[in-house]
């Protein structure tokens, strides 16, 4: 048994051990339904700390408390600490027929019964219902262990629709809940309220706390798709030396993809300034300082895709051309293949064809990878003088990323 596996069957006791073991000893069934979500509550803050090994522990929890929740006699929920262990249930994404079942045999009234409609909507994906339901619930005045899921969830909800509301949702579930599973939750989605609100500043700031308090939790990755979107909505807004800072906070393996995934996205917009830092930013982390080529190919290829212009598209298609497919993933080599055909589509003179007149939709990128410069037709042959037929940079930077969508 791994070590990982040992130190949470230990906190866990008989249930921990049934897990590990792939099955549930008979006296388990007596377990109190809040006492088997403790269980869960310990594993889920070993996830937050990062420990992937509890990952597939949490699964085969959660299908035991799913049977003990469905199979615990109505009189149980009687107990408060078992009523809110369901409803805590309900909000951490748990099994919408048993949810649904089990709050029909229950008779509640006032503010939870309009909680446990909300959460019943929530599983059976009724977001609207959800919404209206669980607009008004603050963690604050609810049990910690049922109020700090039930934020994570209603932010989440509210989240579009008003941002603000979400975020003080966010941060409520935090306080109650500092250190586990569902705070590292809060904390990226509190990343993408406040970009959809533009305050830069309490982005970087949750982005510090995460990277400094969960950066090994198994999520991370969602971490890394939230931070970037948001550097590219607020760049503008956003300190560049904070983001580097906050990425100094990483291992060079995890700032290195973060500064890559900036580049990319930021190539095809066409951000030239964020560009340049995230491509600058990438070449300091290589992934092995020991190879020849430190420089990763993405970011030669990003940068490249941005800088193509009428004076040095020549160089740029033999750096695009030196560049390895093998080590680009299957949607980079489609940037690549693209960029390399719209800078030969500015070296080569455009074909006069007898369809020119016709020839009026956008270019396509065709089966064999080439561009087929449809407008090109209609243009005039370029001299030292004349670039009529040279789209600026921004402009290829666009079809790059229209020829991307027509491969999708």
């Amino acid at each position: 048994m791994p070590r990982s596996a040992q130190r949470i069957a230990a906190l866990l006791g008989c249930v921990g051990v049934a897990v590990l073991a792939g099955r549930l000893p008979a006296h388990a069934s007596g377990l109190e339904p809040y006492q088997m979500m403790r269980s869960l509550q310990v594993v889920q803050d070993r996830i937050a700390d990062g420990d992937h090994a509890a990952l597939p522990m949490q699964t085969k929890l959660l299908n035991i408390i799913d049977a003990r929740l469905r199979n615990a006699p109505r009189e149980a929920y009687s107990d408060a600490r078992n009523l809110n262990a369901l409803l805590a249930y309900a909000s951490s994404g748990g099994n919408p027929s048993t949810i649904r079942d089990v709050f029909a045999t229950l008779s509640l009234e006032g503010d939870m019964r309009a909680i446990a409609d909300g959460l019943l909507s929530y599983a059976l994906g009724d977001h609207a219902r959800a919404r209206a339901a669980l607009g008004g619930v603050s963690p604050l005045d609810l049990p910690p262990a049922v109020g700090a899921p039930l934020g994570l969830v209603s932010g989440s909800l509210l989240m579009r629709d008003t941002p603000l509301r979400a975020l003080q949702l966010f941060d409520e579930t935090r306080l109650v809940a500092p250190g586990t599973l569902l705070e590292e939750a809060a904390l990226r989605r509190t990343l993408d309220a406040t970009a959809i609100l533009g305050d830069a500043e309490r982005f970087t700031r949750a982005a510090r706390q995460y990277v400094t308090r969960f950066i090994h939790s198994p999520y991370a990755s969602q971490f890394a798709e939230s931070l970037v979107a948001g550097i590219v909505t607020m760049r503008d807004k956003i300190d560049l030396d904070e983001v580097a800072q906050i990425a100094d906070r990483m291992s060079d393996e995890q700032a290195r993809v973060i500064y890559l995934r900036i580049a990319r996205q930021a190539a095809i917009d066409g951000h030239d300034g964020l560009l340049a830092f995230a491509s600058e930013q990438a070449a300091k982390k290589p992934s092995d300082p020991q190879q020849a080529e430190p420089l990763d190919p993405r970011a030669v290829l990003y940068a490249s895709a941005a800088s193509v212009t009428k004076e040095n598209v020549t160089e740029v298609l033999e750096t695009l051309r030196s560049i390895d497919e093998k080590r680009l993933s299957a949607s980079d080599k489609e940037l690549l293949r693209a960029a390399k055909a719209i800078a030969r589509s500015v070296i080569e003179p455009p074909v006069i064809t007898v369809e020119a007149e016709r020839a009026a939709e956008p270019a396509v990128l065709g089966d064999s990878g080439q561009i087929t410069p449809a407008t090109a037709a209609t243009e005039a042959p370029a001299t030292d003088n004349e670039a009529s037929f040279v789209q600026s940079a921004r402009e290829k930077l666009e079809a790059v990323d229209r020829l991307l969508e027509a491969k999708r």
